[in-house]
């Protein structure tokens, strides 16, 4: 006797963004790595080469590295399924961790300004142009590494990959204000001898400026902000092509963490039985949690169509 076919398991809504939370988490302690080997060099060429913007670097790069150890608990946090006290699951951890990112970075271009406004008025010798080819490999490999982030962070839709790309992208951009202030501090010789610190202090200038952004970004975030126009253009397209489905009314989508949750209204036939309406609003969620946008929760509110 032949037997049936089983039903068509549904998508996992939870298994896109874990998985970008675990890829997350691998990215960072990569980061973690580069920044010690990068914060080792920084120094020994600051002391060695008599340049405080490279200390004021490897200050940084310090400081990345703990910010970056709370990115990656974020990810692992935001990865674990929804539990009984966290239906919705854990996803909020990201957006944290991304805040927690800009408050670092603001304590970093503090320090930064702080020290150089003090280097600038103390008078001291010229860096040693030894420095400047250290400096070039750092800002290559740090912008490299930066979008790399940068590009996981566009695909995935986090927060804090984002916070961390810019991060060490602003690592560069400080790295590229030393080099230019030690170059001219070298050409010009002693007279221009605080050009270093002067680049240091534009560089946290920089640095804060990114750090406002991310802060902007991660609070709207766990504000449960809207998620941008695009997405809700997407989830309303995907919607409308389930057959059954006339139009879609209203449709609310926010993001929480590496995932989004939707809230939507589809427009049906109205002589259709309330058990169509309701497998048609089942459908509705499968295709969409399907629909590669890291939906975790979808919630179907079925409207009549006005005769």
């Amino acid at each position: 006797m032949p037997t049936s076919p089983e039903p068509p398991s549904r998508p996992d809504p939870h298994a896109l963004a874990r998985d970008r939370a675990h890829e997350g988490a691998r990215l960072v302690l990569r980061g973690v790595l580069l920044n010690a080997f990068l914060a080792a060099l920084k120094f020994a060429g600051g002391i060695l080469g008599n340049t405080y913007a490279l200390i004021a670097d490897g200050v940084e790069s310090l400081l990345d590295i703990w910010s970056s150890i709370l990115v990656w608990a974020g990810f692992r946090y935001a990865a674990k399924p929804p539990d009984a006290g966290h239906p919705y699951g854990h996803g909020k951890a990201e957006p944290l961790a991304a805040l927690s990112v800009a408050l670092v970075i603001f304590v970093a271009a503090g320090w930064i300004g702080i020290h150089a406004v003090r280097e600038i008025l103390t008078p001291h010798e010229a860096p040693h142009w030894g420095t400047l080819p250290l400096l070039a490999f750092i800002i290559v490999t740090k912008w490299a590494f930066s979008r790399r982030l940068a590009r996981a962070g566009a695909e995935s839709g986090g927060t804090a990959l984002g916070a961390e790309a810019w991060h060490h992208a602003a690592d560069a951009l400080t790295s590229a204000a030393a080099f230019i202030g030690i170059t001219v501090a070298v050409l010009g010789g002693p007279a221009y001898a605080a050009a270093d610190d002067w680049a240091a202090l534009v560089a946290c200038a920089v640095i804060a400026f990114n750090g406002l952004l991310i802060f902007r970004r991660a609070f709207g975030e766990i504000m449960d902000a809207a998620a941008p126009p695009e997405a809700h253009t997407e989830v309303r397209r995907v919607a409308s092509a389930v057959p059954g489905v006339i139009g879609v009314d209203k449709c609310r989508v926010r993001r929480s963490g590496l995932s989004l949750l939707v809230e939507i209204q589809i427009v049906v036939d109205p002589t259709i039985t309330v058990f169509a309406g309701h497998k048609l609003a089942h459908d509705v969620q499968d295709a969409l949690v399907a629909a590669d946008l890291a939906i975790t929760h979808v919630s179907v509110h079925v409207e009549p169509a006005r005769l």
